[in-house]
């Protein structure tokens, strides 16, 4: 009798445990997907700089090029370009959602101008460069891959990026700004080095030096024309203390 009745217990038990394998199965998969998404209460992760020291570098020197302008950092290209099919908007997503320039230069009112990327130790892969070259430049978007030690000229860049129409009296007038801060600090450190000069062969003792313990300051003593400019531990006038935008 149990010759006959095992086969046909296994028969019936059989499809029974592989169905209840697949729902134990179904239960945990479920259960792991539901434990990954899940907010941690610690969350193991720690804060780091936008950039390397390759990348700050020419950070600062587009944020003094475009002064007028926004520097955007590491921003994807699929936040300042639109699909023509919407219908195709969530495969082109898909392909460029991990796409970004390491800089994006735009105008106040959020409109890009172009893009730099900043190649790292290991370069920029020839695929990802022709990429967004092929990309933004059909956007009408310049697109420039630069290194700190060899960047262009402020001139070049913002001929490309803005054109040469905005190349215009403002241009010309912060760069002749410029060039006047440069001379004038320049002249300063003329006068200085001839006041330090005279100073060195005019005093006498440090007995006699104005703050000494008579607290008579000498009526020989040259004075400065420059003491208002001067601040604690400083030098040379600071470049914010003249009026204009700052850098």
């Amino acid at each position: 009798m149990n010759n006959w009745t095992n086969p046909w217990l296994l028969a019936v038990l059989a499809p029974a445990l592989l169905a209840l394998g697949a729902l134990l199965h179904r239960w945990w998969t479920e259960r792991q997907a539901r434990e990954r998404r899940r907010i941690p209460k610690h969350w193991p992760l720690s804060t780091r700089a936008l950039a390397n020291s390759e990348e700050a570098r020419v950070w600062h020197w587009l944020s003094r090029a475009f002064y007028d302008h926004h520097v955007m950092i590491k921003l994807p290209v699929t936040r300042f370009t639109l699909p023509r099919d919407k219908e195709q908007g969530m495969e082109w997503y898909k392909l460029l959602g991990g796409v970004y320039c390491t800089f994006t230069v735009c105008r106040s009112d959020g409109r890009v101008l172009g893009c730099l990327d900043v190649p790292g130790s290991a370069g920029l892969p020839r695929s990802t460069r022709t990429l967004k070259h092929s990309l933004l430049t059909q956007c009408g978007l310049p697109y420039w891959v630069v290194r700190s030690n060899s960047l262009p000229t402020v001139a070049e860049i913002r001929a490309e990026f803005l054109g040469e129409s905005t190349l215009s009296q403002t241009m010309r007038e912060r760069e002749m700004e410029e060039r006047a801060i440069v001379a004038a600090q320049a002249n300063l450190r003329t006068v200085l080095t001839r006041q330090r000069s005279n100073r060195n062969s005019d005093f006498g003792p440090l007995s006699n030096w104005p703050n000494s313990t008579t607290g008579e300051p000498r009526s020989d003593f040259p004075r400065s024309d420059f003491n208002s400019q001067w601040q604690e531990n400083s030098f040379l006038m600071p470049l914010d203390s003249r009026k204009g935008d700052l850098l």
